[in-house]
């Protein structure tokens, strides 16, 4: 079978065989904004031609290509939701040569009864939820995502929008007249971690970025690092609460600063390999019998 995650930036690809390991693999530019109406099924088709000519004949597609903006946009599933059941919600999308079905995304609700969503980040997390039984895990991003996870199924999950929210204010706001583009400053990291402990809120927070920098007290290349601290700081005193371990998997840089950020609040850390995509379709793939 070939797994696909096709995202709002690119496109990757995998070939996974009958022993379900992926035997190629693709990475390209070409992310759903690129593709011109009606689009799609040329555009995968030479992305994937080669294994298609070669034999292959189911294709299973997640990510944003499931989306509004995508090719089709599929339901969301909600959770709880592990393999089977995101394979029996999976959508068929004509393709001539190969059967093709697209990954729901899952949703869910707050305390507060307040909706939630995903679309993507659901083949990662059924990766994990296979291998490390009941868990919270974080899939740190421009969104980061923090899942409960129990008897190898999504239990629910919460989003956080920090990555979005550091670009905003560092770019966009005040606080980009007092920072500098420059290396990850780890000290001044830590003290926004910890200023997020602090009473205040956010908000308050935040402008304290600004005076701190007025009165001497944090340097222009700092600010930045201060600001990250902060803002995942205070994203895991309300995602992860009375927790004492997590399982982290995302890019390096990024999970390097959510594992630092854990460590100092106390909690121990799991990193796992950021590709997960491809085990979790493996596993939706198997539900289907593809494999």
């Amino acid at each position: 079978m070939i797994g696909v995650d096709w995202g709002t930036t690119s496109l990757r690809a995998y070939r996974i065989g009958a022993t379900g390991a992926p035997e190629a693999r693709i990475d390209r530019p070409g992310g759903i904004l690129t593709v011109p109406e009606g689009g799609f099924p040329a555009a995968l088709r030479e992305a994937i031609g080669p294994w298609l000519a070669d034999g292959e004949t189911k294709v299973l597609l997640c990510g944003m290509v499931g989306s509004r903006q995508g090719w089709v946009e599929a339901p969301y599933l909600p959770c709880p939701a592990g393999p089977a059941e995101i394979a029996a919600a999976t959508s068929p999308i004509p393709f001539e040569g190969a059967e093709i079905r697209l990954v729901p995304g899952l949703t869910t609700r707050d305390s507060a009864g307040i909706p939630d969503v995903m679309r993507g980040e659901e083949t990662k997390l059924v990766a994990l939820a296979e291998s490390v039984g009941t868990a919270l895990a974080c899939l740190p991003g421009t969104h980061s995502k923090w899942a409960h996870l129990e008897g190898g199924r999504v239990t629910g999950f919460a989003t956080h929008m920090t990555g979005e929210t550091f670009a905003a204010l560092s770019q966009h706001t005040i606080l980009a007249r007092t920072s500098t583009d420059g290396p990850d400053m780890p000290e001044a990291f830590a003290r926004g971690v910890d200023r997020a402990s602090q009473p205040g809120g956010l908000l308050h927070h935040l402008f304290g970025a600004r005076s701190l920098h007025l009165m001497g007290a944090l340097a222009q290349d700092e600010t930045r690092s201060f600001l990250s601290g902060l803002l995942i700081g205070h994203e895991i005193a309300a995602a992860a609460e009375g927790i004492r371990h997590v399982h982290l998997a995302g890019a390096e840089g990024l999970a390097g600063l959510y594992a630092a950020a854990l460590a100092q609040r106390g909690i121990t850390v799991t990193r796992h390999d950021p590709d997960l995509v491809a085990a979790g379709l493996r596993h939706i793939g198997r539900s289907l019998q593809w494999i």
